[in-house]
């Protein structure tokens, strides 16, 4: 009378847990490509119950336009190849499609004859989502930094157009990149989704010092990218004349920076911000001279209205420097 192999039970009793418990769907298949078993792995990712998938075709989870790797892998498995993991695509019982990385085995009986293949599938959808979303990120960055080097590249030309000698155009360069890199610390802050109103205004005139001489007030606004890197343009050259020239290099005065939301004609919502510079004594509060239009005045006139689509006036006397900019809310909050 034979005596049972209590190990090899033993062995099968744990490689059919093992199989059972497995997260990876395991799926064996004879070489008809006919299903013989299908655990419970497989059962949650294709969405078939073992008594359904069993006795089918494994070519039910194959895409139509790829049934010809059914084919091939039967064909490598007769030879006694092992599949080694490979990416791919395949169908679940909804129609919908599920992206999997596969490793194929040939099974062979006692003899050694290879009677099947047992597959392996490991559900990579969340691999395959982050790498999409590492792409994008990848050429959303490749965008930024173009953009960022145009905007550099033309601080750097009218910088040295205007810069009296080498020293001025090397501190104002360095000034002017400074400040591109704190609009530019808000926004990876906030992951490129943009900076308040407040917070960029706070960014860019608390370097000056005399923060007791400026208020600023006004309701929430949360900018887009290209608003904050374009605003915080202009309060850098409205900070940097006042330290030259007016209510931050004499400590006497006071500089108001107020915004409201309001409508135009045509029912638009419109920012008006405004920055309101006034002197207690008469000093040349000024850009510059009316006679040489500098960086500073063509950024704030010029190249920050545009950027935004918007309208902007910049008021000159002895004793007062007032800029305004009107542009559209939507300009300015939309994502870019």
């Amino acid at each position: 009378m034979p005596v049972p192999d209590l190990f090899d039970e033993h062995s099968r009793f744990l490689l059919a847990a093992i199989v059972e418990s497995s997260f990876d769907a395991i799926v064996s298949k004879d070489l008809n490509s006919v299903i013989r078993s299908w655990n419970a792995a497989a059962e949650r990712m294709f969405g078939y119950p073992a008594e359904e998938a069993i006795g089918k075709s494994v070519t039910m989870l194959i895409p139509e336009n790829l049934q010809s790797e059914e084919v091939d892998i039967i064909n490598r498995i007769k030879s006694g190849e092992r599949v080694e993991s490979f990416e791919t695509v395949r169908l679940r019982r909804d129609g919908s499609t599920i992206n999997v990385s596969l490793t194929i085995s040939p099974i062979r009986n006692a003899q050694g004859t290879i009677i099947g293949a047992s597959k392996i599938a490991r559900d990579i959808t969340q691999a395959k989502e982050a790498e999409r979303r590492i792409r994008l990120l990848l050429r959303e960055v490749n965008h930024r930094v173009k953009n960022q080097f145009a905007v550099i590249l033309s601080i750097i030309r009218e910088t040295s157009d205007r810069a009296a000698g080498p020293e001025e155009f090397q501190a104002q360069l360095r000034d002017r990149i400074m400040a591109l890199s704190r609009s530019h610390d808000l926004l990876v802050n906030s992951d490129w989704s943009g900076a308040s109103l407040l917070e960029l205004i706070h960014h860019h005139v608390g370097v000056f010092g005399h923060e007791q001489l400026v208020t600023i007030s006004g309701p929430l606004v949360t900018l887009n990218s290209n608003a904050v890197q374009h605003l915080g343009m202009a309060i850098h050259e409205l900070g940097t004349n006042s330290a030259k020239y007016g209510v931050l290099a004499q400590g006497l005065g006071a500089i108001s920076i107020d915004w409201k939301i309001g409508e135009d004609e045509d029912g638009n919502r419109i920012l008006d911000l405004v920055w309101r510079e006034e002197l207690l004594e008469t000093v040349a509060a000024r850009l510059e001279s009316p006679s040489r239009r500098g960086f500073g005045s063509v950024v704030v006139e010029r190249v920050v209205p545009l950027a935004l689509s918007g309208k902007a006036t910049l008021e000159r006397q002895p004793k007062r420097v007032i800029w305004s900019l009107r542009a559209r809310l939507d300009a300015l909050t939309q994502p870019d």
